[in-house]
């Protein structure tokens, strides 16, 4: 597909990946709107020429229809919706304090899995009513994992859940959405280097470089960035979860 001329929508872009992949789109001539919450969309530095900060919840359908409906009266075509937003908090099932937190475990769901669900569910359906190009494709939908989806370590039983089922859902909606002409993919992307990782001490940041196979350092937003504008350009990726991790597999703790 055509990244230049085209309307992309990008979750969790005041930071971290939205904020690289925002910028890369932007930089390969996307028009962008950039969904954060509406304390970190106050919070996020002037975004590049190209990217409109939109603050919405990606749990509320009706924040994120209205954010589609600006695209719209902006006259811009959607074809791309790309989803970063997430969260990690830490606990293990039982700790101790207890039990795992419940309401913690339908949090990290409900925006890692049901938000992303419903930012493709209505991405889709706007993406849908563009016109198709010559092979008859609309569009793209990338949706953001983890190899925690696979390799889930100590305390991240919740995360684990929600990114293995972001990763289940790719081949089902790739097929669902083929009569759309519009490709799914999901990235997986092993340790990378975002705000998350801020509080770490480069003690731990080193060790945790020291644990990818090759290269023995940590991810850049901006490769994630890179790859998802490659995924956009190779229109035979489809259905597929690819793991950015430099043959990273997570040990146990």
């Amino acid at each position: 597909m055509d990244i230049a001329g085209s309307a992309a929508l990008v979750t969790g872009a005041a930071s971290g990946l939205g904020a690289a992949t925002a910028a890369a789109l932007a930089a390969k001539g996307a028009t962008v709107y950039g969904l954060d919450l509406d304390k970190a969309v106050a919070g996020a530095p002037a975004g590049p020429d190209g990217v409109t900060l939109v603050a919405a919840d990606v749990t509320d359908e009706e924040q994120v229809r209205a954010a589609l409906a600006r695209i719209d009266e902006d006259g811009a075509e959607l074809r791309l919706a790309v989803n970063c937003a997430g969260i990690a908090p830490s606990a293990r099932i039982l700790g101790r304090k207890g039990p795992h937190d419940l309401a913690l475990f339908r949090a990290v769901l409900d925006v890692n899995l049901v938000g992303t669900f419903n930012v493709m569910r209505l991405a889709a359906e706007s993406i849908a009513r563009r016109e198709p190009d010559g092979n008859g494709q609309r569009g793209l939908v990338v949706n953001t994992a983890s190899i925690a989806a696979f390799e889930g370590q100590v305390g991240q039983i919740a995360y684990a859940a929600s990114k293995a089922g972001v990763a289940g859902m790719t081949v089902t909606a790739a097929r669902d959405l083929a009569q759309f002409g519009i490709r799914v993919v999901t990235v997986a992307p092993g340790i990378v280097d975002t705000p998350m990782m801020a509080g770490f001490s480069e003690e731990v940041r080193a060790g945790l470089a020291a644990s990818v196979t090759f290269p023995q350092r940590l991810a850049r937003p901006e490769e994630y960035a890179r790859l998802v504008t490659m995924i956009a350009e190779h229109d035979y990726l489809n259905g597929e979860t690819i793991r950015m991790d430099g043959a990273l597999r997570m040990a146990a703790r």
